[in-house]
């Protein structure tokens, strides 16, 4: 306000031509008004000032320092194209004194995205200054990266009055099958809680209260609900049990429904502001921000253990912390791209969006800017991207919107998509008696064997499994007493397509119990192992490690291209593979056997390739315990 007073007594003070209508020449009416204006400015109220400039203007046209004082009032409002009419008029009736308000201008020229007027006007006004001014070195140095870049496509959407109301509405998160919308409102401009709405065929449902036990009297906030909707995360502040100003707390939704919030506890929550949490896809790792000593934010990241304990938060890399501001992070249900906000990282003005990708060794790769007009001069942070990679979800203060902060949708441009995600939906049981079971579900990348999820079915058996696209996976079931479930997604060449729901029978671990490998990979004809069936047969590995005394047969079998004799030498040889593989990680060759059966035993048609390959096996057969 001090600078903004600063520049009051600039306008004030400028003497123009006998054309041109100035302060001292405007009139008793005129003068009144503007004075109301420069009042109500000093106990910042800008709208109420611009009433009265306009009054001004209406009793004097030619009121010079009346425009230039609405231009700057415009700015305080970020309302950037009217103050560019009001620069532009104040130019036509003094372009001289326009000097005098050339940062307010040049920020003016930027909020509109004529970056490179806006730098030749900041570099103006930073060459004519008596001495550095901040602001205008700030500005100076985001356009000299905006100029760099070109814009985006960018037509955001309103989600219209089922989801947005008078109320401020913010940080949206979905599930993964795109059914359900969790977001913040800030009730009456006081207190925060969440609202949730289901979509249908066509459109957001109307929204509703999540009401108790999630909801309370205290400030609930910056949520992420987990991609299969059984777990809520968020901020809440200044409850009772919190070990900051602000903490991350959870709740679980079991058949009764949500229960009590909990605080996450020691391992991330500190005497620090711990706020806006984030679930990978499997709920295994979390991410969210802390503010740090020196005033910033950065953005950390704790792993859930085997003991259900989250570990210590550790900071991520340089590539994401800056020594500014980072915030909002958000893990696609790809577990790969994760997008946040920061002001560390070049930009266009305050927090930008950026994005990230996982590489190889696991680490986050270079932030990219997500580009304008997506980002702006102004604070843009907490965007979600739905799983299909292309539809996100953000919060703003439009002119369409119901009167704040409203949630917009938008399609993300093809170079800032995530993997479309699709998933496998359904349950755990057992094969022999239907119970339903709880189990450890791994989603992993044969290309380089790193785990994608791990997901644990609930007390019902229930699972939901995130499948990237664009990449093969071996998908395995797990269960202590239970020879392990087999499956492959292959998702190469995959972009778009239905969910997959398949309900999965576990074997007992017991005699003549049965599995088909399906991780297991040949050339065609050939009988020496792909280097992508080493996933699978670790874990068969382990499974026999764990069960030292079990005895095995490996089987081969084959479709009916060939001949008879050479489908069965095939599925021999393919079979002694897996066995040699076996006994070089250290299982006894006593424990061991290896069996063809070429064509034999086919379990679906020859009539198709489909069928075929299904007759295209390796199966694990227990002799005994």
């Amino acid at each position: 306000m001090k600078h903004y007073l600063l520049l009051l007594c600039c306008l004030i003070s400028i003497r123009l031509t006998a054309q041109t209508v100035t302060y001292e020449t405007a009139g008793k009416k005129a003068q009144a008004f503007f004075d109301l204006a420069i009042d109500a400015m000093r106990v910042y109220q800008p709208k109420e000032a611009i009433k009265h400039l306009q009054d001004a203007i209406k009793a004097q046209p030619k009121f010079a320092d009346a425009y230039g004082q609405m231009g700057l009032s415009y700015v305080e409002l970020k309302q950037y194209t009217q103050a560019l009419e009001a620069f532009t008029k104040l130019q036509e009736l003094a372009p001289g004194d326009l000097r005098r308000v050339r940062l307010a201008n040049a920020k003016a020229l930027a909020g509109n995205g004529r970056f490179k007027e806006a730098l030749d006007m900041v570099n103006q006004f930073i060459e004519t200054s008596k001495a550095p001014v901040p602001n205008a070195d700030k500005l100076k140095k985001n356009m000299e990266f905006a100029v760099t870049t070109t814009p985006v496509p960018f037509q955001p959407q309103n989600l219209g009055d089922h989801i947005n109301s008078a109320d401020p509405e913010y940080f949206p998160s979905l599930t993964i099958d795109g059914k359900t919308l969790v977001y913040t409102r800030r009730v009456k401009g006081r207190n925060e809680d969440f609202f949730i709405s289901a979509k249908d065929s066509i459109q957001w449902q109307q929204a509703k209260d999540m009401g108790e036990p999630v909801n309370s009297a205290f400030n609930e906030g910056a949520q992420n609900i987990s991609q299969d909707g059984e777990m809520l995360v968020f901020t809440g502040c200044d409850f009772p049990d919190g070990r900051g100003s602000c903490d991350i707390y959870y709740a679980v939704k079991t058949a009764e429904g949500w229960q009590a919030p909990k605080n996450i506890g020691g391992a991330i929550n500190t005497r620090a502001w711990e706020s806006q949490p984030c679930l990978s896809p499997d709920k295994q790792t979390l991410y969210f921000a802390r503010e740090t000593d020196d005033a910033g934010a950065d953005i950390f990241v704790s792993q859930l253990g085997k003991d259900g304990q989250w570990s210590r938060a550790e900071k991520l890399g340089p590539n994401i912390n800056t020594p500014g501001r980072e915030t909002t992070p958000f893990l696609h249900a790809d577990g790969q791209t994760l997008y946040f906000a920061s002001n560390g990282h070049p930009g266009y003005g305050g927090l930008d969006i950026f994005y990230s990708r996982k590489q190889a060794d696991g680490s986050w790769g270079p932030a990219v800017n997500l580009g304008y007009p997506i980002n702006t001069i102004e604070e843009d942070a907490s965007l979600a991207v739905a799983a299909d990679g292309k539809t996100a979800y953000f919060a703003s203060d439009r002119s369409d919107s119901r009167g704040a902060l409203d949630i917009y949708s938008f399609e993300l441009y093809e170079a800032a998509r995530p993997l479309p995600t699709l998933y496998l939906k359904g349950y755990v049981y057992d094969a022999k008696t239907n119970a339903r079971l709880t189990a450890s579900l791994e989603l992993i990348d044969l290309q380089n064997k790193l785990t994608i999820a791990t997901i644990r079915s609930n007390e019902n058996g229930d699972f939901i499994v995130p499948l990237p696209t664009g990449k093969d996976y071996a998908f395995n079931v797990n269960k202590k007493g239970y020879l392990f479930y087999s499956d492959n997604f292959s998702l190469k060449e995959v972009k778009t397509g239905e969910p997959f729901e398949k309900n999965l029978p576990l074997q007992p671990l017991e005699a003549n119990a049965v599995v088909i490998l399906r991780n297991i990979f040949f050339e065609t004809k050939q009988y020496a192992l792909q280097p992508a069936s080493a996933t699978e047969l670790d874990k068969l590995v382990a499974l026999l490690k764990d069960n030292p005394t079990m005895q095995i047969e490996i089987s081969g079998h084959t479709d009916n291209v060939g001949s008879d004799a050479d489908n069965q030498l095939l599925s021999e040889n393919r079979a002694k593979s897996v066995v040699q593989y076996l006994i070089q990680k250290g299982i006894a060759a006593a424990r061991l056997k290896a069996k063809g059966f070429g064509e034999t035993k086919a379990i679906d048609t020859n009539d198709t390739e489909a069928g075929r390959a299904q007759n295209r096996r390796t199966e694990l057969k227990v002799i005994s315990l």
